[in-house]
């Protein structure tokens, strides 16, 4: 049985094991909020962009563009593809991390034929380890995400697109539904269907547009910033879930880091009381004892 100075020391590194993951916590709620304020600034610009999208597919139904799926009957997209995995750059952060990695995993079930382009050091890592090629790695960090990031890593993707190299687009990110729940989620990017920026019950309009210099170079024109404004979306909904993540697991935890506490502390209380008898029982013995010499 342990004595009073291992469970001294054993509760002294409890709490400062908890001072740690409190500090964490403050930290990722710090975070949490900058980057929803972020989100909520910018997210007005790519919702404006998407309707604008919409606004050419019903005044124009005969656009051609490679940016669509093909339609129905046409032979399906075979090649390969290019996936875009979101992770963070450290643990600590409950399953958000390997929930985005599964979603990785089955992607390269399906369709063996994928190119990977990660962000996030336990990504890299992750795949390093396993032996899974990975076709690019954006090397800079996954905290504190940026348009200007995005934008890099949209550049890459739409040049491997254009040039044909990559047949489809797949994001893997991670959604926050709310507050305490959310979900790993593979998005195709491109190509997409026109029925994607349908608007079940939206008035048709029938005055014409003027497309300069016509209606494919204008969407050819918008098309990388949709999709530079859909991974910084993508890029700033992972980085809130996984601060929210990491709040979760700290407070987690915390809690207990206090029922261990408590029980080391009842635990130390029974060890120093045993100690505190057996002395009292020691010393008793050793009187009667003397008495007992005394009398013969």
């Amino acid at each position: 049985m342990a004595g009073t100075k291992e469970i001294k020391n054993h509760i002294e590194s409890v709490r400062e094991t908890k001072k740690i993951t409190n500090a964490m916590y403050l930290i990722a709620s710090t975070k949490l909020r900058r980057a929803r304020q972020e989100l909520d600034n910018t997210r007005p610009y790519f919702q404006a962009l998407q309707g604008e999208i919409k606004r050419i597919f019903r005044t124009a139904n005969d656009v051609d563009s490679h940016y669509f799926y093909p339609p129905d009957g046409s032979p399906p997209l075979e090649g390969t593809y290019g996936c875009l995995v979101i992770t963070a750059d450290k643990g600590l952060a409950g399953s958000y991390n390997q929930n985005a990695i599964r979603a990785a995993l089955r992607l390269l079930q399906e369709h063996p034929d994928t190119k990977l382009f990660v962000v996030g050091e336990y990504g890299r890592r992750f795949f390093s380890q396993h032996k899974i090629p990975i076709e690019h790695s954006f090397l800079y960090t996954a905290q504190n995400p940026t348009m200007q990031r995005a934008r890099e890593i949209s550049a890459l993707l739409l040049d491997g697109f254009d040039q044909g190299n990559l047949k489809k687009i797949f994001i893997i990110y991670t959604d926050m539904e709310n507050s305490v729940s959310f979900q790993a989620r593979c998005t195709r990017v491109l190509p997409f269907h026109r029925t994607y920026f349908a608007t079940a019950g939206e008035k048709q309009v029938t005055e014409p547009f003027e497309f300069v210099p016509d209606v494919r170079a204008v969407l050819n024109n918008m098309m990388p910033s949709y999709v530079s404004g859909f991974i910084y979306s993508a890029l700033i909904d992972s980085f809130c879930c996984e601060q929210n993540a990491r709040m979760t697991a700290m407070d987690s935890a915390n809690q207990n880091a206090e029922k261990l506490m408590g029980e080391l502390s009842l635990q130390y209380n029974r060890v120093r009381q045993a100690a505190i008898t057996q002395e009292i029982t020691e010393v008793s013995a050793g009187a009667k004892a003397q008495r007992q010499k005394k009398e013969r």
